[in-house]
């Protein structure tokens, strides 16, 4: 929040750029949604499982290079690759949590750990071998079109990527809320042995919810791939990024998770405007005041 804090007041002491913090705010926020987004595969994945994806990162490029290999050939907008992606990512999350994941399930974390961070070295490598180092972009018809609303420019891309992002985040809420598998899932996360006592099959679940990860993650790759340039190594960045925004938000928690984002979205473009190398110094100056402040997470709740 330090950074948020520090933008306002630069705006505020240059009146004349007002507008400019405005604008940057409002990116800001469009920005933040999608990379809550993007985070949210993670914070589903250790809220019921509780195990850290380290492959969280690559597993959001597959989905990406998907979008690209859809916009590139068939000409498809990778905003209406989303369903695709996200049904090619669960199949791949849910064969990872049943075939591989589930049998070192019993082991210590830092082995669960290692086993993850290998995958992803795999699934980089595998990108790499395919896409090659180059990067790669999808240049959209509307990529230069922005909305004017008074002095306000909003960029059409960030705008329909914040929707499409508000769209998947609310089915996935609504889905785990409402539906009686989603129930089942939260009750996985709850109590574990309790939820094999009434019958359910945990396993099952499981996998089902490393699979709505995956999905997640292949969605939010679609939705972020008009904003960047796309390179393979770019996954462990995401990765890092969506470690801070759930543990601003609270690790385990879905709302938490978009909240995060919309932080971090807002906290690095009001640091662009006043320094734009500060960007990451503040999204990272903001996890700290976060964890010095409230440990948990801003929505998460306190372990005892």
């Amino acid at each position: 929040m330090s950074a948020i804090f520090r933008g306002a007041t630069y705006c505020f002491r240059s009146g004349d750029t007002a507008w400019n913090c405005a604008n940057a705010a409002s990116s800001g926020l469009l920005t933040g949604l999608v990379y809550g987004l993007s985070a949210l595969g993670l914070s589903v994945i250790f809220g019921v499982i509780r195990i850290v994806n380290f492959a969280h990162g690559e597993i959001m490029v597959l989905g990406m290079y998907f979008a690209l290999v859809m916009f590139n050939w068939l000409g498809v907008d990778p905003l209406l690759s989303v369903p695709a992606a996200a049904l090619l990512l669960f199949g791949v999350g849910y064969g990872l949590q049943a075939a591989v994941i589930s049998r070192v399930a019993h082991l210590p974390d830092h082995m669960q750990f290692l086993l993850l961070a290998a995958l992803g070295i795999m699934l980089v490598s595998a990108c790499l071998l395919v896409f090659g180092p180059d990067p790669q972009s999808a240049n959209v018809s509307y990529a230069l079109d922005s909305f004017a609303v008074g002095n306000l420019i909003i960029d059409k891309t960030k705008v329909y990527a914040a929707i499409a992002a508000m769209l998947v985040a609310a089915i996935l809420l609504a889905f785990f809320k409402y539906t009686a598998t989603g129930k089942a899932i939260r009750a996985c996360a709850d109590n574990r042995l309790g939820a094999k006592v009434v019958g359910l099959n945990v396993d099952r679940l499981y996998a089902l919810t490393f699979g709505i990860g995956a999905a997640s993650l292949g969605a939010a790759g679609c939705i972020i791939l008009p904003l960047i340039e796309l390179r393979p190594y770019l996954a462990p960045s995401y990765t890092l990024l969506a470690f801070v925004i759930v543990i601003i938000g609270g690790l385990g928690s879905l709302p938490g998770a978009l909240l995060g984002g919309i932080l971090i979205g807002l906290s690095e473009d009001l640091a662009a405007l006043w320094e734009p190398s500060y960007k990451t110094a503040f999204s990272f100056a903001l996890l700290i005041f976060v964890l010095l402040l409230r440990p948990q997470g801003l929505l998460g709740r306190a372990r005892h």
